[in-house]
């Protein structure tokens, strides 16, 4: 993908909570502007998986961090169609199963775990030209980041979202679906180590009552107004 020069070194960190549209919005945002898109999420997937297929007790931080130590994980950067590989296969599908959704809190909570990731993040991203999502982008993975966006929304508003998201084999109640997406939000935001919460320098974006057209042309103005003001070096 070509990036045009001046937005080559911008990096763009967005975070939040799960279900706010961030995955939505980062892809929009990096299509609108012809940046790379990394989806750091989906790599904490992988390797929860990972654990999953070796029948590793995710509880078991000892375990989980020796194991980690091997597993080679790609991550696709076009925004358009990403995808994500474990061990040189492609599991974009088995990622999004309910057994890595209810697995993958409990992995990257394993600091060992996070050490390894966030290395091979910041090798992804690189000089920039690029939107990357996550939990830990702007206060951890990429704290020099241009622009930093902490998107958050209503829990029920999440839920509905996230249901709606879920192929027919996985379709869940919706109140089954804001429980665990408030669990989720506890358990990540009081982790040890680099637990989700905005940077202090972050823009929040609440997108409660909006559309993902409007989250997307939010951001991308923001981005595109750092750039003007020369903040990317």
């Amino acid at each position: 993908m070509t990036v045009d020069a001046p937005l080559r070194d911008l990096v763009i960190a967005m975070d939040g909570t799960a279900g706010s549209g961030k995955s939505s919005a980062s892809k929009g945002v990096a299509t609108r502007l012809g940046l790379r898109y990394l989806d750091t999420g989906a790599m904490y997937r992988a390797m929860a998986w990972r654990m999953l297929l070796d029948g590793i007790d995710v509880a078991d931080t000892e375990a989980v961090a020796a194991r980690a130590e091997t597993v080679s994980i790609g991550s696709g950067t076009n925004p358009e169609m990403p995808t994500i590989s474990l061990d040189g296969l492609d599991v974009s599908t088995e990622i999004r199963s309910a057994a890595a959704t209810q697995a993958v809190s409990a992995v990257s909570a394993v600091p060992r775990v996070r050490q390894l990731l966030v290395a091979m993040q910041r090798a992804t991203i690189g000089h920039g030209g690029i939107v990357v999502e996550g939990r830990d982008i702007g206060t951890v993975v990429a704290p020099n980041a241009q622009l930093k966006v902490y998107l958050s929304a209503d829990p029920a508003a999440r839920a509905v979202r996230r249901a709606a998201e879920l192929s027919p084999d996985q379709a869940r109640d919706v109140a089954v679906v804001e429980a665990d997406l408030r669990r989720r939000d506890t358990y990540d935001s009081s982790r040890v180590t680099d637990p989700l919460k905005p940077a202090a320098d972050a823009v929040a974006i609440d997108s409660t009552d909006l559309t993902l057209e409007q989250v997307i042309e939010l951001v991308a103005r923001l981005a595109l107004e750092r750039v003007a003001a020369g903040e990317p070096s």
